[in-house]
């Protein structure tokens, strides 16, 4: 672009509304980091906005838009590591669609202008994070999963896209019998036409062939073991890893294509234990098992439909001595799980939309996109804890189901309690596993009166523990009268004073709540001095540094 061009480019931007996603304007450079996190945040929203490029500009004013020039020199900066700043951000963008630099002197002063290709069929990272522009503000895309469901809308499907390489001969003969007998089971109407389809004409019927032409699902789902090397780059390996109670590893094996089989035999692999010592009840089975197959038949089905395939990684399933870990690569579109709880229709966006469709018609996936809360639903009704969805990492969804029995009459209150929806359910299973829940969430279980505590060390109220017969745990958990605390201080103090705070801390940390971190308790024990001291019961004798506490006489 000439300077004509290039002065011409920024007039027009200049006149652009000061709230423009697309768009920044700063009158000096600061920080390596904090462009590359720009780059990856005008990628994304040039995206979502349908714009054809993303501009950060140097040297010019942000509100006025009044030219004031910059000495930022991109071609001699450095990045991190002492490389050349701009190889070092083009090193950070993945996928690297790619940006312009642009140096150039208009009047009032030198302006430096990165034009920035929006993200094509993903979100545009830099260094392993997604950014996005919000308003003015520049914030983790991971914070606003329905922007990165726009972008996803506009990416190719790459499970339909036509492996050039591979024909029926790539394809497993008894792979291609599974497939048609599930969906004639799917769809029995069409069981009589579908035994007169030959095989192309069936794949071209149920999503997994274009035209005749065989698609990456096919390979995944009815491909033979060797084809999964017609998708590299791409990874298709499913692994079973067994794990000891110390996380050592005992035994493993690597599953590759078809999976349409291969999906029960990584199942089988599992030690799914029947238990009998259950408690007693008309609702409870006298045996039943560790792990429900539905529930684990549709967790792993998620994993192969939803998994981003040209991440490269594999689709873990680690066995632990009572739970079952499942991971896959790529972020969770829903954006969390209580969205998926409160819907009540199919999901907007797939990852891999044909992959996905192939999946429904052969019996594989729900239809309705239903399946994740069911599997929640077919946890509760067997008594077990729901299943833990962990999205910290915005590369990976990892899935844990658990293998062992909640308390008997804490289950049956929550299934007795018609009022409980399953998102209360679900925060209540959170808060008997010691997990963290948000502040909105803790203030819906408090206005149910199922909880207690000052967030975030929150326990089962006293109604639930009365219910549940854990009313020993509830008055451990929430603690006793200040008073009572108070009596012991003084007690201690007036048989053995002066004594020091280490003293105090070993006669009350013990006693204190248990919902209570150690870092809480000292702050407890610390506030119960104070107000004896303003009381003028007791005072401190030495420093502050190293107190003794004695009786006022």
């Amino acid at each position: 672009m000439d300077q004509a061009s290039l002065i011409a480019l920024l007039n027009r931007l200049r006149h652009e509304p000061v709230e423009t996603e697309w768009l920044e304007f700063k009158s000096s450079h600061s920080d390596a980091q904090h462009l590359g996190e720009y780059l990856s945040a005008l990628a994304n929203s040039a995206c979502i906005h349908g714009k054809a490029r993303g501009y950060i500009v140097f040297g010019v004013e942000n509100k006025s838009r009044q030219v004031v020039g910059t000495a930022f020199q991109p071609q001699r900066e450095k990045g991190k590591g002492n490389q050349d700043l701009l190889l070092w951000l083009t090193q950070g963008m993945q996928p690297n669609t790619g940006f312009e630099c642009h140096e150039f002197e208009v009047e009032g002063g030198r302006v430096v202008l990165f034009e920035v290709i929006p993200a094509l069929d993903r979100p545009v990272k830099f260094y392993d994070k997604s950014w996005i522009r919000i308003g003015s503000s520049k914030t983790l895309l991971a914070n606003h999963p329905e922007k990165e469901r726009i972008i996803w809308k506009r990416r190719a499907d790459w499970s339909g896209e036509i492996c050039e390489r591979a024909s029926l001969v790539n394809l497993d003969s008894e792979a291609l019998g599974k497939a048609r007998q599930e969906y004639k089971g799917k769809f029995p109407a069409k069981a009589a036409e579908v035994d007169t389809w030959d095989d192309i004409t069936f794949l071209n019927k149920i999503g997994l062939a274009v035209q005749g032409s065989i698609t990456y699902a096919t390979l995944l789902l009815l491909g033979k073991p060797e084809s999964a090397a017609l998708i590299s780059p791409a990874v298709a390996r499913i692994s079973w890893i067994l794990k000891d109670d110390q996380n050592q590893e005992k035994d493993y094996e690597h599953f590759d294509p078809p999976f349409i089989l291969n999906v029960d035999r990584v199942l089988a692999r599992i030690r799914n234990l029947t238990i009998r010592q259950l408690p007693s009840g008309t609702l409870f089975p006298i045996e039943i098992r560790q792990y429900d197959p539905w529930v684990l038949r549709e967790a792993l089905h998620n994993c192969i439909a939803h998994q981003d395939y040209s991440l490269s990684g594999r689709i873990n399933l680690v066995e632990m001595p009572d739970q079952l870990i499942l991971t896959n690569v790529g972020s969770f579109l829903p954006g969390n799980v209580e969205n998926v709880i409160k819907r009540d229709a199919p999901m907007e966006v797939y990852r891999n939309p044909s992959l996905s469709q192939a999946m429904v018609n052969l019996n594989m996936i729900d239809t309705q996109g239903g399946g994740i809360k069911r599997m929640f639903q077919t946890q509760m009704k067997r008594f077990f804890p729901l299943p833990d969805y962990n999205l910290s990492d915005p590369i990976r969804v990892v899935v844990t189901i658990r293998g062992t029995i909640l308390n008997e009459q804490y289950t049956r209150m929550l299934m007795e309690r018609t009022d409980l929806d399953l998102w209360a359910v679900i925060l209540l299973d959170k808060i008997q596993k010691g997990i963290r829940i948000g502040h909105d969430q803790h203030t819906k279980l408090k206005k149910l009166g199922l909880v207690e505590g000052r967030y975030p060390t929150l326990y089962i109220s006293a109604r639930v523990a009365a219910a549940t017969d854990q009313k020993a745990r509830h008055i451990r958990q929430r603690g006793l009268d200040r008073r009572y605390y108070k009596d012991l201080i003084v007690e201690l103090i007036r048989h053995h004073g002066p004594v020091s705070r280490k003293e105090i801390n070993t006669l009350l940390l013990d006693k204190l709540p248990e919902a209570l971190l150690p870092k809480q308790k000292d702050s407890m024990a610390h506030n119960l001095l104070m107000a004896l001291r303003r009381e003028g019961i007791i005072r401190n004798a030495g420093t502050r540094r190293s107190p003794k506490w004695i009786i006022v006489k």
